[in-house]
């Protein structure tokens, strides 16, 4: 199976209270898998960045993806998945190796791919829909 996977995350406030999102896509088909909506409480919104990365390649993992397009708008922490930007912040460097074993989990069949917030819009409204459930519980 292979699979194209938004993710969002994000942070009302830096840090502050944060949310997850991702749609999990089957490249062959276009049918949606599933979708990922989850409250994280407080956190920065470069660590939920990472969080729904590794929240989405964890799905993957499970489903037996063979090859795997994550695709965010998290240009921070795509160019760091890809090794084009250091990791330099402690805590950022912990969520990398967690993404990095999941994609070694996938046999390194993981690319990575920037793209626009206007062409993120379901993992963002799931991030925000997490964000919204968290504030009202």
């Amino acid at each position: 199976m292979n699979l194209q996977i938004y993710t969002d995350g994000g942070a009302r406030g830096n840090p502050g209270p944060a949310g997850i999102g991702a749609v999990v896509v089957d490249k062959d088909t276009g049918r949606v898998l599933e979708e990922v909506a989850v409250y994280l409480g407080e956190t920065t919104n470069n660590q939920a960045e990472y969080r729904a990365a590794i929240a989405a390649l964890q799905k993957a993992v499970d489903l037996g993806a063979k090859t795997v397009e994550l695709i965010s708008d998290s240009e921070l922490m795509i160019k760091q998945a890809r090794g084009v930007y250091k990791v330099k912040n402690a805590d950022l460097a912990k969520r990398y190796l967690e993404l990095k074993n999941l994609e070694t989990q996938l046999g390194g069949r993981v690319q990575y791919r920037h793209v626009k917030r206007e062409h993120n819009t379901r993992a963002d409204a799931l991030a925000n829909q997490a964000m919204d459930v968290g504030r009202r519980a």
